[in-house]
């Protein structure tokens, strides 16, 4: 479980430092790191994945609780061997900060291709995503072991 711990801890706190740093030092104008494709931006975001239901913090707040929450109760019940978890916990934990302080999410990170810009993110986002990705990776690689 240490190992568990200090993912965690080191992905909420990467994912913190960045956002403390952005917010303070850049403005909502895109400063290109990669010219015409990748960005970083001051930005917040009071809704969930791509702004949806903005001015929702009160349940976004429950359920990031929730499912920390049900995330060690399985953990406890199951056990886990899977960097996916660790991950998702800290990037639930980054952002679960930032709706409690801010009452809105920090993004950051952009990307442009041609004339299209995909939807701004966060450190903690991106460990959501790999971390839930690697959990659904070896929950179908124990499946067919079991079989």
């Amino acid at each position: 479980m240490k190992k568990f711990y200090i993912i965690s801890l080191l992905t909420v706190i990467v994912d913190r430092l960045l956002k403390i740093l952005v917010s303070t030092f850049l403005t909502s104008k895109k400063f290109y790191i990669i010219k015409n494709f990748f960005y970083v931006v001051s930005t917040y975001n009071e809704g969930a994945a791509f702004s949806l239901f903005e001015g929702m913090t009160f349940l976004f707040i429950i359920i990031a609780i929730a499912s920390l929450i049900y995330i060690f109760y399985y953990i406890k019940k199951v056990g886990y061997n899977n960097i996916g978890f660790p991950l998702l916990v800290g990037g639930i934990v980054g952002n679960l900060i930032d709706r409690i302080l801010y009452r809105s999410v920090i993004d950051f990170i952009g990307f442009e291709i041609g004339n299209y810009s995909l939807p701004i993110f966060n450190i903690a986002d991106m460990a959501i995503v790999i971390g839930a990705i690697f959990i659904l990776l070896g929950s179908e690689k124990n499946e067919v072991n079991s079989r």
